[in-house]
């Protein structure tokens, strides 16, 4: 395989310089076009439960260390529960919603506090008074399906979701630095694969290097 110095690579960057920035320039734009005109922006609202009641934490003698790992035990179960199709189905009735269940699943997202009983529901939407109403009564219809199906109460929302209105997507300063970088990375690119592809004999080194004659003199380029 060639070697190339680094030279070079110097001088093929140097000559090319305009593509590259063309290049960099066009992908900042059409992401910038993209990420303030065409994208929507998103909200998040999110709500936090926790799997267990004050009293199974403190006991007048002692700290209900089993009750503890239980609750901490049914979290993963009550974080799997939360996304089923009767929760979401009811949340979407409740809310009048005009969603899917795959729709309403992109939307919600649930976390799990590891080794801990808190469950996190969080919710992005287009709306952020309508993420809140999700988030919230997400949390109301899960809490309701675990008195019915588990025959236990133990779930308690510690914070209610409330609206945001800072938009957590577009990101701009991602998306222009990532456009900038995809820009330059292909203009650096064709630089490369323009003068691979150019197989014209320009200086006298070209003529030693691939035809393998000594150059006796050479005729300079005289602008007038």
């Amino acid at each position: 395989m060639e070697e190339i110095s680094l030279r070079e690579i110097f001088f093929i960057l140097r000559k090319h310089v305009k593509l590259i920035v063309l290049l960099l320039v066009l992908s900042v734009a059409i992401s910038s076009v993209v990420t303030f005109f065409i994208l929507d922006k998103e909200y998040s609202a999110f709500t936090t439960l926790m799997v267990g009641k004050p009293k199974d934490y403190i006991n007048e003698n002692k700290i209900e260390y089993n009750e503890l790992l239980l609750n901490q035990k049914l979290v993963s179960t009550y974080g799997e529960l939360i996304k089923t199709r009767i929760v979401s189905e009811k949340v979407i009735s409740n809310l009048g919603l005009d969603l899917s269940y795959d729709t309403f699943r992109s939307k919600v997202n649930v976390s799990l506090v590891k080794d801990t009983e808190i469950i996190g529901i969080t919710v992005t939407d287009t709306d952020p008074v309508l993420a809140a109403e999700i988030a919230n009564e997400t949390a109301s219809v899960f809490m309701d399906t675990v008195q019915e199906i588990m025959k236990v109460e133990n779930v308690q929302v510690i914070d209610r979701a409330e609206p945001s209105y800072t938009p957590v997507s577009p990101r701009p300063i991602l998306n222009l630095a990532i456009a900038g970088i995809l820009g330059l990375m292909l203009g650096v690119f064709l630089a490369f694969l323009i003068e691979m592809l150019d197989n014209t004999i320009k200086t006298p080194e070209d003529v030693e290097k691939y035809l393998g004659l000594p150059v006796i003199g050479s005729i300079p380029n005289v602008e007038d």
